[in-house]
């Protein structure tokens, strides 16, 4: 499936506007100020567009969507429409010389960057043609108006820039927002596979549930059985496997129904042990992650374990794991009102062209900068860094991003709540240390 394309909707809703300005122009000129005009000629150009409307109306259904060549075949006939009627009309003495812009922009901003380059170049030669080649500009008969050669040129010089800095500019506008939408479709993704992992603890303890009963039944009737035939019977050693088996289901099963209920141990914890598991996993990679917290815990905040929040303080410990030299470190600080969480550490730190970019998506080709100074891969914080930051932001936290003050070096970030937005219950009961 091609990643970009256009809606025929939208496409068709432009070329009817085209077209009623087009006719209206063109009676105006002709029947308001009687200036002279190949009518028939034009009012034909003007036709052939209407009946291509129609026709695209008629074969497609409303929800299509162009591919690249259909789209692009269409603009290049509205571009070559455009130059009949400058031919007709004046040629780029016409100051509707200036519309070729506008199938370009709609390329740029819907179309790949070669279309567009490919319709550009066509609009430029059509747009020289009748600079070189016209009928009279539409004017009064007893005074015409006749433009110099050179002001011809600057007219097509001022489209040709034009048409780079509008197509340049609305293809970098279009490219973004795709990438955004792109970026926030992964995070949304990463989002519902985190709560269905976090849903499958309910579902295990309901299953756990559901079997419970039929087991115990099965291990009751094996046991009567048991007790019913011959000890030595040939029968003996399969119901002693069955009694076995049964009982081993059971305890699985009581496990399991340990995962989903509401009294599970870990299902609300401090927010220094949400910590130290997202940081478990990051041990093991010959970087420390240290855990720094108040000596007094005794008001320290009870979290929920969201997977939104795991995810993202997950990339941001990896992250800084990922570009360490030998620590990273993680303090929490609390006060009755806030919830502040830093990750620490000892790598090159961010590049400056970075800190205002981090946060976006796709940018793991300019994060190369950032580990010049450590020799190994690159693996980027683009859109990684960004699904983190976003998620981070859903529970209510606000990131800020920087580099310690030399002569240390490494990065920062800081992640802050309100704690009234971030905890589940109130912390009345003392922790123990």
């Amino acid at each position: 499936m091609e990643r970009r394309s256009l809606r025929l909707d939208t496409l068709l809703m432009l070329r009817w506007l085209a077209v009623a300005g087009q006719a209206i122009v063109i009676v105006v000129v002709y029947h308001g100020f009687g200036y002279p005009l190949p009518v028939g000629w034009a009012l034909a150009a003007v036709g052939i567009s209407i009946w291509l409307n129609v026709a695209l109306r008629l074969k497609y259904p409303n929800a299509h969507r162009l591919s690249n060549t259909e789209a692009a075949t269409i603009l290049a006939f509205d571009i070559v429409q455009l130059a009949l009627l400058l031919y007709l009309s004046g040629g780029l003495e016409n100051p509707f010389a200036l519309l070729f812009l506008a199938p370009v922009l709609i390329s740029a901003s819907a179309l790949p960057p070669s279309t567009t380059v490919y319709l550009g170049l066509l609009a430029l030669v059509c747009a020289l043609v009748v600079a070189a080649v016209h009928q009279p500009l539409p004017w009064a008969a007893d005074s015409p108006l006749r433009l110099p050669p050179l002001y011809q040129a600057g007219v097509w010089l001022a489209i040709f820039l034009a048409m780079s800095f509008v197509g340049v500019y609305a293809w970098q506008v279009a490219e973004e927002t795709r990438q955004l939408t792109d970026a926030l479709t992964a995070a949304e993704l990463v989002l519902a596979r985190e709560q269905h992992l976090s849903a499958l603890d309910g579902l295990a303890a309901a299953a756990a549930h559901e079997l419970g009963t039929p087991l115990a039944t099965i291990a009751t009737v094996a046991k009567e059985l048991e007790r019913e035939l011959p000890a030595e019977g040939p029968h003996a050693d399969d119901l002693r496997l069955l009694r076995e088996q049964s009982n081993r289901c059971r305890e699985i099963l009581k496990k399991l129904t340990s995962l989903g209920s509401d009294e599970a141990p870990f299902d609300r914890m401090p927010i220094s042990m949400l910590l130290e598991e997202v940081a478990a996993p990051h041990r093991l990679l010959g970087v420390a992650v240290r855990i720094e917290r108040p000596a007094d815990r005794s008001t320290e905040p009870i979290l929920q374990r969201n997977p939104g929040l795991l995810y993202g303080l997950g990339n941001i410990i990896e992250n800084a794991v990922d570009y360490a030299e030998r620590e990273v470190v993680v303090s929490i600080r609390w006060t009755p009102r806030d919830v502040v969480v830093t990750v620490v550490d000892d790598g090159p730190g961010f590049a400056p062209v970075l800190l205002g970019k981090l946060g976006e998506p796709y940018i793991t080709a300019s994060s190369q900068e950032r580990k010049k100074a450590a020799a190994g891969d690159e693996s980027g914080l683009g859109l990684g860094f960004f699904i983190a930051k976003t998620l981070l932001e859903r529970s209510g936290g606000m990131l800020t991003i920087a580099n310690r003050v030399p002569p240390e070096h490494g990065a920062i970030v800081r992640i802050g709540w309100l704690r009234s937005s971030l905890e589940v219950e109130p912390a009345t009961a003392a922790l123990p240390s």
